[in-house]
């Protein structure tokens, strides 16, 4: 690597430029879900625009990865926050001139959603391009703890913004933080490693064949396809219940944009915590357990969550923070096991197919989510994911394939070998 000893410097001055954009598009995005909340009082409204966000992600995650290997890392990184610039100036006029409309913030959050695409794999490279291997765990941690203040701060300093700002000027927030994530992200240098060789083709093509190699990998293992299963399950009932927060916290709990922020930092301060024990205890040593317990967490949650009384902020704050907590509890083991009982040469093969199908499916559950919701309520949408998770506990529990999951890697020691040809 090259400036070994030098690394601190432009490393520090890309991570505050990644953190002041993240800032500034936090304070955004609480002001603009607030405002629909606000203005339309809709389920389906607000299920609609976290469809408009999840679903590039879903369609061109996988291939973002490989075509962003052969592009300049650092350009696609200054194009993604220059987009993200424009659309704040774009939102900021709309707002200003008092022309917005619920399809405008649709587009607007697709196009933001399909920069941000191609942002995440070239920060994440450029990271390990930047940093020292012996150093790439704490600047994980770091990163993890910056996620995580985001969640606490944002919502509540965006309600504070909300009651002293008009909404165009908080959109103006992001317009000049991007711009600052911009220069400093001129003024640095990053390290690249294309791949020169290969057509944007030929990487749509590997990572096809990667998706058909990983998904041929876990049909031939029973127990790996369940825990697809299991997971697209509840991709499908828990992502849109809380993306409907903003209509539980004004229809159910008849909060303001203070209360939303407080369910919001409630979750982020909940899910710190939970990764904090588990850092700390560990877990069981029969990791399947941790993750169950987690699950089990899961349910008490969102049961607590729908089942508050109506106008009872303090019972559905705890509701959040127990989800938050358990949160980590039941995907760092899960993964664990995953990492441990996958072959390391199918790993990256497998990762991909089942995210692609767990998270593909949550659009389906957005779709059905709004007008449900608003027909029936907000509140059953998270006792129907609360009785979704307690099921898949039950099946886990009962069936020995998946409960003893983690025991399963020395049968399949060669498992690679043949998905890969």
């Amino acid at each position: 690597m090259e400036n070994h000893q030098h690394w601190k410097l432009p490393f520090f001055t890309f991570w505050i430029a990644q953190a002041v954009s993240l800032f500034g598009s936090g304070l955004a995005s609480f002001a603009l879900v607030w405002w629909m909340t606000e203005s339309t009082g809709s389920a389906t409204v607000l299920a609609t625009a976290s469809l408009a966000a999840l679903l590039p992600g879903v369609l061109i995650g996988p291939l973002a990865g490989a075509l962003v290997d052969r592009l300049n890392r650092k350009w696609v990184m200054i194009i993604s926050d220059a987009a993200s610039a424009l659309l704040a100036l774009l939102l900021v006029v709309l707002f200003w001139t008092k022309g917005i409309q619920l399809w405008h913030i649709y587009a607007i959050n697709i196009v933001r959603a399909v920069a941000g695409v191609f942002q995440f794999p070239a920060v994440q490279s450029s990271t390990s391009q930047m940093v020292p291997k012996e150093q790439l765990a704490r600047v994980a941690g770091m990163n993890q703890a910056l996620q995580g203040l985001n969640m606490i701060a944002t919502p509540p300093l965006g309600a504070l913004a909300l009651s002293l700002l008009p909404i165009h000027a908080i959109l103006g927030i992001e317009v000049v933080t991007a711009i600052a994530a911009i220069y400093l992200l001129f003024v640095i240098h990053i390290p690249q490693t294309l791949i020169r060789s290969a057509a944007a083709a030929s990487a749509a093509a590997t990572v096809w064949q990667d998706l058909r190699e990983g998904f041929s990998f876990i049909r031939r293992w029973p127990a790996l396809l369940s825990v697809m299963g299991i997971a697209s399950l509840i991709n499908l009932v828990l992502l849109p219940a809380f993306s409907l927060v903003p209509i539980l916290v004004t229809q159910h709990l008849h909060g303001n944009a203070e209360q939303l922020a407080w369910m919001n930092a409630a979750y982020g301060l909940g899910f710190i915590g939970g990764g904090v024990l588990l850092g700390v205890w560990g877990g069981f040593k029969r990791r399947i357990l941790t993750s169950l317990l987690g699950l089990a967490g899961l349910s008490v949650g969102s049961f607590v969550i729908g089942f508050s009384p109506e106008g009872s902020i303090g019972i559905a704050l705890a509701g959040m923070a127990l989800v938050g907590v358990m949160n980590p509890l039941t995907n760092g083991p899960f993964f664990a096991i995953l990492q441990a009982v996958v072959p390391p040469e199918m790993q990256g093969r497998v990762f991909t197919a089942l995210m692609s199908v767990s998270m593909g499916i949550s659009p389906i559950g957005l779709a059905m989510a709004g007008p449900l919701a608003d027909r029936f309520g907000v509140p059953l949408w998270y006792v129907l994911g609360a009785i979704i998770c307690i099921l898949m506990v039950a099946w886990i529990g009962l069936n020995p394939a998946l409960l003893h999951l983690e025991d399963q890697q020395h049968h399949l020691a060669g498992a690679g070998k043949p998905a890969a040809e």
